[in-house]
């Protein structure tokens, strides 16, 4: 008996607490029947035929690590003949899955033991999702870390296992497979006793042939969806009815269902109740919900079969709710009640397990964010526990350990997980004593428990604690690990055992390095010595499982690897011993880091990308080695490439590669400043320019694999400082990017790449390209041709690869030292072909009839214009375009460009190619550009929806920004035909779910506030006040309505700096006539309403950046209207909103401060306070 073992707790002859009785309900203690107290104000239950609603997760649950399979799962898969019982990772919990390759993938880090909330879909679940445990399983095999990431050894090939889980039964059918017709509702009791005591019972009636019909139906209408519907609906509306909950309870506690859904929906209705309404229950229907769950408890330990996993999950969870709402107050002896009816029964003890780590759950779980106000309740509930019953549930976990750890693994691994989750928040003696470390230890040699054992040391190690006790800790782990024969990796084939004997490892040596770095703070310099002793005994285990072949065991070493270098960086010198660690650790590193030989480069996968995050780990460790040891890693990494390029001819491609990855890494290895690696210390100028060197002339570009080249190509561009110092290699280099090797390598990923890499090149050259200007140009001519869509031919480079190309072309002509004559035939070369065809594709798509060809002509047009905006990138402003006198040639391709705006087809497509040419032009151009634009915006107005206007604003805003009072006529002649445009697109109804129609206009707004911003920023407030009173005041009440209806702070704030600026143009005493009544009436009040608005949420930045702007606002109105505006405020509008006379003397003294800033921080408090 449990019971008879707890060191502290009620004893095993106390009476079985009260809650472990079930009374009749409707009785009184006296045996006397009792009125029901729902009885009076019970309400018809909802009909299910409402609104589909299926059971959503609250966001608590979404994001909890809630599988509650994991471990006994994984002990039944490795087959034990120990293992008892279903497993219920094959019930309802996922799947080991296979193991990629080298290894990497899920089940490195220990699998949480959570309850999972699903029959078969969503967190909470629906009634599709499978009525059995073979539905949770598809769910929750998808979800855990060893079947999202198949794993296997290194040496195993490609070939995978597939994935099998069981068939998901068919929901709502009955077990012969027939129908389960639900047969006819309760006739409703006469109307005449309608309210009296007939009418409950009807109720539940009504209820219960509800709660069955919706379990089944007919075959066909399960597959029409309508049952489904019905149902979903139904227990939506269950869940906020009053009384329902009382009809679950009572099947729950009798079994009246046999059919799963119902019995998870139940317990969904009972935890909605316990969640959102217990405290509106009465003392009597909470005794009722305990009962309830006891009642169905210790029905557990007598049906003939279990319940599904995912029933006992949410049952367990339903618990953990209803002790974080009692524990404190109405039950302190949970625990001891749950395990007086469980005692060790092997049913028993798995729900008690489950609970438990639901109870953790709903504690301690970081992916959980709780309020201030649940973290506190948290923090109490967790003191309490640790004083009252702590002690007995650690001793409980004892005795289920003793008792099943021979003849159910299950149950073992499970608890195993219990303690490691508890462990890190209750007094760890309880745990790290001789007797329960010795039967850990003793698991760790049992093939189906030591994966669970070795993460439940884990835990243990990982706790805080001082660090001479932590260093005792670990070290009597060590030597009983060691003398169990456990450090000798070479004899062990279980690489999963092995990823988590890393993993403690791992924790072991971070646990010592932390003792060490407090003992060193502290200045116990004795204590640190022999910390560090301890430490460097574990490094040649450490440097056997960095090394190893398996890359998640090598992986989850690497922490304790780095931070032991970061401690040999702080000391003052090395031994020989630390020295030789250093080499052996940066030699793992370089072999490591090599590709295998089923590294798939044209198609990566998840393994493969798996892979690279395990690289970019590595790489830490080689930056960390460069701070311990710089001159060893550029010795090291120079005698390695060195010796690799001297024979890659016959080298295997993947040494190949890393040999050239190491110089590459180096760069940033070894930190300079701007890139000057060949300057400054003599020693590594040197080494890295004779490995440049050498790479460069080896003739290495040429080898045969793509993961050699695009890397030759990668390291050609970091060092490019290399050829200002050894210029006479540029040819060299610029061939390999130009023939078959790069930019028309076999390889789309090469040519691609090496396209942007091309770019980068030429321009970090600059001036040293001068001599090979002319050449490169011919030599990129075929691949600059715009390639048409029926011409069938299948170009080297993408559109997007041929926008660098362009640019780099552009570059060159532009940085070369021709004259401007000649830069412009060059430039008007580059360009003429695209302007030629331009005309010719643009004359072909107003004829052309069918869609497809439409959009691929529209294409292509696109590309042209994006090629030619691409080329003037080469350009910082128009002085240069005027230098190189280029700007006819732009001009040329201006008009050329433009007619595309007439075009009625594809003008989406047509207008943003035009509009970003537009853009670049004002930047090269300047006013040259200012004729078109006229033309250009007449057409890019018509028929426009709202995408195209908010793509427009950006356009016009440049313009008025840049050119200000010049284009003062042509912005009074555009500003109210743009304002229609604007104010008919955000008219158009649309569907009230359509979310992108919602999320389109609110960014339409947004740009409309901002281009009204721009003019009243640019100093053209002329323009708005020049459109006739009438649109004037439509504008304006636009800018109020901004400001005060629409729930967006990016909007709202916009709104304010108009209103600010507009006060500050015409909010004098010579402003525009009306315009301080203006002021008064809706100004000042839309800096009081914006606020107090429940969506105005001052704990939100954005919010809090357009409440600055409304301070300023009103700070403006003080100070152009001056006295008059404090006495407004006092006399007539703070008083009619209720405010005390002592806060608006308040209010207005703080206004007539002289710093903003602290006006603005008494706006927040006082909407603060005055918000409810």
């Amino acid at each position: 008996m449990l019971l008879q073992h707890m060191s502290s707790g009620p004893s095993s002859r106390e009476s079985p607490s009260r809650f472990l009785r079930p009374r009749p309900r409707n009785l009184h203690h006296s045996g006397t029947e009792r009125p029901n107290p729902a009885a009076a104000d019970r309400a018809r239950l909802p009909d299910p035929a409402g609104s589909l609603g299926a059971e959503r997760a609250s966001p608590g649950w979404l994001n909890r690590r809630h599988w509650f399979h994991s471990a006994a799962g994984r002990c039944q898969q490795r087959g034990s003949a120990a293992a008892r019982g279903p497993c219920p990772r094959a019930a309802g919990g996922g799947t080991t899955a296979p193991r990629g390759p080298r290894g990497r993938g899920g089940g490195t880090s220990r699998p949480a033991l959570r309850p999972a909330t699903c029959p078969g879909r969503g967190a909470e679940g629906s009634a599709e999702g499978g009525a059995s445990g073979e539905g949770a399983a598809r769910h929750a095999g998808s979800c855990s870390p060893a079947a999202r990431r198949p794993r296997r050894g290194r040496a195993e090939g490609r070939g995978q296992r597939q994935l099998r889980f069981p068939e998901v039964r068919r929901p709502f059918r009955t077990r012969e497979g027939r129908s389960a017709s639900p047969g006819r509702p309760p006739p409703p009791p006469p109307a005449a006793s309608r309210g009296g005591a007939a009418w409950p019972g009807w109720t539940r009636s009504l209820c219960s042939w509800r709660l069955r019909s919706c379990g089944c139906g007919s075959g066909q209408r399960r597959r029409d969806g309508g049952v489904t519907g019905k149902a979903l609906a139904y227990f939506e509306q269950l869940k906020i009815s009053q009384d329902a909950w009382q009809v679950c309870a009572e099947a729950l506690a009798q079994s009246i269902y046999s059919d799963d859904h119902i019995k998870f929906f139940c317990f969904q209705v009972l935890e909605h109740q316990i969640k959102f309404k217990y405290s509106e229950l009465t003392e009597v229907q909470q005794q009722l919900i305990r009962e309830t769950l006891i009642t169905w408890l210790q029905a557990q330990m007598l049906n003939p079969q279990p319940e599904k996993t995912f029933i006992r999950n949410k049952a367990a969870q339903v618990f953990a709710l209803l002790f974080v709402t009692e524990y404190l107050t109405k039950w302190p002896k949970f625990f001891f009640d749950i395990l007086s009816v469980v005692d060790l029964n092997p049913r028993g003890v798995d729900m008690y397990l489950r609970i438990l780590m639901a109870v953790d759950a709903e504690l301690v779980d970081r992916d959980v964010v709780h309020t201030s106000e649940e973290a506190r309740r948290n923090t109490l509930l967790k003191d309490t526990m640790r004083e009252q019953c702590i002690p007995s549930l650690v001793e409980s976990w004892y005795q289920i350990l003793q008792n099943y750890q021979y003849n159910n693994s299950e149950l073992t691994c499970q608890c195993l997980e219990v303690v490691g989750a508890y462990v890190s928040w209750i007094d760890l003696s309880l745990i790290a004593n001789e007797r329960f470390i010795n039967m850990l230890l003793g698991h760790m040699s049992v093939e189906v428990l030591r994966e669970e054992a070795c993460d439940c040391l884990f835990e243990i190690v990982n706790k805080g604690m001082d660090p001479i006790d932590k260093t005792k800790l670990v070290e009597s782990l060590c030597q009983v690990l060691q003398s169990a024969g456990l450090f000798s990796i070479d004899q062990e084939d279980d690489v999963d055992f092995l990823a988590r004997f890393s993993k403690l490892v791992n924790g072991m040596g971070q646990a010592l390095i932390a003792s060490w770095t407090k003992l060193i703070k502290n200045g116990d310099m004795k204590s640190a010595q022999d910390t560090l002793q301890a430490i460097e005994a574990k490094v040649a285990l450490m440097l056997q499982l960095l090394i190893h072949e398996d890359d998640d065991i090598s992986s989850n070493i690497i922490g304790f690897c780095y931070d032991y270098l970061h401690i040999l960086k702080q000391l003052s010198a090395l031994s020989d011993q630390q020295k030789a660690n250093v080499e052996a650790i940066m030699l793992a590193v370089m072999k490591k880091l090599t590709y295998d030989e089923e590294y798939n480069f044209e198609n990566e996968g998840e393994d493969e990308a798996m892979f690279v995050e395990y690289r970019k780990q590595l790489k830490l460790l080689l930056d960390r080695l460069a701070q311990v040891s710089p001159e060893l890693l550029l010795a090291s990494v120079r005698r390695v490439f060195n010796t690799t390029l001297q024979n890659w001819q016959t080298t295997r491609f993947m040494e190949v590669e890393v040999a050239i990855r190491l110089l590459y890494m180096l760069a940033e290895a070894l930190p300079v400043s701007h890139g000057a690696h060949f300057s400054g210390d003599v020693t590594k100028a040197t080494a890295l320019q004779d490995m440049m060197r050498t790479l460069v002339t080896s003739g290495v570009s040429a080898y045969q694999h793509t993961s050699v080249t695009l890397e030759f190509f990668e390291t050609v561009v970091r060092y490019e400082k290399f050829f200002a110092v050894e210029p006479q290699h540029i040819p060299t280099v610029l061939m390999a990017f130009l023939d078959h090797r790069g930019l028309r390598h076999t390889s789309p990923k090469v040519r691609s790449r090496t396209a942007y890499l091309f770019s980068r090149f030429v321009k970090s050259l600059n001036k040293q390209m001068n001599p090979f200007i002319e050449d490169v140009l011919n030599r990129i001519q075929d691949l600059l041709e715009l390639s048409p869509p029926e011409n069938g031919y299948q170009a080297l480079l993408s559109s997007d690869d041929q926008l660098f190309i362009y640019e780099t072309a552009g570059v060159l002509i532009v940085n070369s030292e021709y004259s401007a004559e000649r830069k412009q035939v060059l430039m008007r070369n580059l360009l003429t072909p695209l302007m030629e065809k331009f005309k010719v594709l643009l004359e072909k798509l107003m004829m052309a009839q069918d869609e497809d060809r439409q959009m691929a002509l529209a294409d292509c047009l696109n590309h042209a214009v994006g090629f030619a905006s691409r080329t003037s990138k080469a350009f910082s402003n128009k002085q240069t375009v005027k230098q190189c006198g280029c700007s006819e040639v732009y001009l040329d391709c201006l008009q050329t460009f433009l007619p595309a705006l007439s075009c009625p087809l594809q003008k989406e497509v047509l207008r943003s190619g035009v509009r970003t040419f537009l853009h670049r032009m004002i930047i090269c151009l300047e006013e040259e550009v200012l004729p078109f634009i006229p033309s250009a915006s007449e057409h890019m107005l018509k028929d426009c929806e709202a995408k195209d206007l908010q793509e427009f604003i950006p356009l016009i805003n440049q313009i008025t920004a840049k050119f200000k009072t010049q284009v003062s006529p042509f912005l009074q002649q555009m500003f109210m035909p743009l304002l229609h445009a604007i104010f008919e697109v955000l008219l158009l109804p649309a569907e009230e779910n359509d979310q992108s129609a919602a999320l389109e206009k609110q960014m339409l707004r947004r740009s409309y506030f901002a281009f009204l911003q721009t003019v009243t920023g640019s100093g053209m407030s002329e323009v708005i006040a020049n459109q006739g009173a009438e649109n004037v005041e439509r504008v304006l009440f636009t800018v109020i309505q901004g400001a005060v209806d629409y729930p967006d702070p990016i909007a709202q704030k916009t709104c304010f700096i108009i209103l600010s600026k507009l006060v500050e143009l015409w909010g004098g005493k010579d402003g525009p006539v009306g315009f301080a009544d203006f002021v008064y009436k809706h100004i000042v009040p839309a800096c009081f309403v914006a606020p107090l608005k429940q969506t105005f949420d001052l704990a939100d930045a954005q919010t809090v950046l357009a409440l600055s702007e409304c301070a300023v606002t009103l700070k403006t109105i003080h100070l152009k209207r001056g006295p008059e505006c404090i006495q407004y405020l006092q006399q007539e509008y703070l008083p009619s909103l209720q405010v005390a006379p002592e806060i608006i003397q308040e209010f207005c003294q703080a206004l007539q401060q002289p710093d903003a800033k602290v006006f603005k921080n008494y706006l927040k408090v006082f909407f603060q306070r005055a918000k409810p």
